[in-house]
C-alpha cells in the first residue's frame, strides 16, 4: 500500500457530510456577498433567520421521525391549523396566553391522531400523513374560510417581529436555537436518541432489545405535532395575520432540509447538526435568490431541486465509502501475508 493511498484513506474517513455542507455554506456565505452588497447587512441577515424559522422548527421533531423510518407530511397543515385557531380565538376575546396554550394542545392531539393511526392499525405514515395533510388543512379552511384575522396586541406581534438586544438574531429564532440543542442533546447523549437509532437501522433488533417502538413513535409523533403549532403561532405574530393558507408547501422545504442534512430516508442515521447546516443553507440560497428579484415560480424549482439533490447526494457518498471499503477489504485479502 502506497503512501498516497493511505493518505487518501484517511482524509475519506474524516470528510463527514456535516463538513462537505459546512463547505458549501461558507461558498454560498461568499458568493451571497459576492452577487449582492446587502446580502452581509445586519438587517438581511434578521430578514434571512426570520424567514425560515418556522421550516427550521418544523424540521427538528421531522428529522427524528425520520430517522426511525417514518415520515410526517401533515407539518405544514397543522401550522396552518394552529394559525386559524389562534385568530379564531383572539376574535372570540380569548386572552392571548390561553389561546396560545389551546393552539399547543391542539398541535400535540393532532400529531397524537398521527401516531395513533400508524402505531395502532400499522398504518404507512406516508399515506397517513398525505391524509391528515388535507384533513387538517381542510379544517383551517372550515374554522376561518377565505378571512383572515388581524390586529393582534402589539406585545405580540413585536415578539414576532423584534430581536434579541444589540444582535441581528430574531427572538423567534431564539427559541430554535435553544430547541435544536435540547434535539441535539436528546439525539446524540441520551437513551432516547440511541433507541431511535436503533429503531431507523432494525426496528425488529429495536424490539428485541427492549425498546418500546409503539411508545416512542408515539411521542415523536405528539412533539412534531406540538412543534408545528409553535411554528404557526410564530408565523402568525410575524405577519400579524392568521390565514387559512398560512404554511402552504412548507413541508417540502423542510423535508428537504432534513434529507440534505444528511438524514437517510432509510432511516437509522442523521445529525442534528447536519440539519441545522442545511438549513441555513437553503435560507441563503433563498435569500440571494430573493435579493436578485427571482420570481417565486424559479424559487419553487430550487425548493423542488434541492428536495431530489438531498436524497440523491448523501445515498451517493455513502455508496461510495461503502464501495471504499469494500475495496480495501478486498486489497487486504489480497495482500501477502
Amino acid at each position: 500500500m502506497s503512501e498516497n493511498e493511505s493518505s487518501t484513506r484517511r482524509l475519506a474517513r474524516r470528510l463527514s457530510w456535516e463538513a462537505i455542507l459546512g463547505a458549501l455554506l461558507l461558498i454560498a456565505i461568499s458568493g451571497g456577498g459576492f452577487i449582492n452588497k446587502d446580502f452581509l447587512t445586519a438587517e438581511n441577515w434578521a430578514n434571512l433567520l426570520a424567514n425560515f424559522v418556522e421550516i427550521a422548527l418544523m424540521a427538528l421533531p421531522l428529522s427524528l421521525i425520520v430517522i426511525t423510518n417514518e415520515i410526517d407530511l401533515s407539518v405544514a397543515s397543522i401550522l396552518g391549523l394552529s394559525s386559524c385557531l389562534l385568530g379564531l380565538l383572539w376574535e372570540f376575546k380569548c386572552p392571548m396566553p390561553a389561546a396560545i396554550v389551546i393552539c399547543l394542545f391542539a398541535g400535540a392531539l393532532c400529531g397524537a391522531l398521527n401516531g395513533f393511526l400508524i402505531v395502532r392499525f400499522r398504518l404507512p405514515s406516508l399515506a397517513v400523513t398525505i391524509g391528515t395533510l388535507a384533513l387538517f388543512r381542510g379544517f383551517a379552511f372550515i374554522l376561518l374560510g377565505d378571512t383572515a384575522v388581524a390586529d393582534f396586541p402589539p406585545e405580540y406581534a413585536g415578539f414576532g417581529l423584534g430581536v434579541i438586544a444589540h444582535t441581528f438574531i430574531p427572538a423567534p429564532f431564539a427559541i430554535f436555537i435553544v430547541l435544536a440543542i435540547v434535539f441535539w442533546v436528546v439525539l446524540h447523549h441520551t437513551t432516547i436518541g440511541r433507541s431511535l437509532y436503533s429503531v431507523g437501522g432494525n426496528q425488529t433488533a429495536a424490539f428485541f432489545s427492549g425498546v418500546n417502538i409503539h411508545r416512542l413513535k408515539m411521542l415523536l409523533f405528539i412533539c412534531s405535532g406540538t412543534i408545528s403549532a409553535l411554528a404557526g403561532i410564530i408565523y402568525t405574530f410575524r405577519f400579524s395575520s392568521s390565514r387559512a393558507d398560512n404554511g402552504t408547501g412548507f413541508e417540502l422545504s423542510a423535508i428537504a432540509a432534513v434529507f440534505l442534512g444528511g438524514v437517510m430516508v432509510q432511516g437509522g442515521k442523521g445529525t442534528i447538526t447536519g440539519v441545522v447546516l442545511s438549513l441555513l443553507l437553503i435560507g441563503i440560497i433563498n435569500n440571494v435568490l430573493t435579493l436578485a428579484d427571482v420570481s417565486n415560480e424559479i424559487l419553487r424549482i430550487v425548493t423542488g431541486s434541492l428536495l431530489i439533490l438531498s436524497v440523491l447526494l448523501p445515498n451517493l457518498i455513502a455508496s461510495t465509502r461503502e464501495r471504499w471499503r469494500f475495496m480495501r477489504r478486498q486489497r487486504e485479502i489480497a495482500a501477502p501475508v
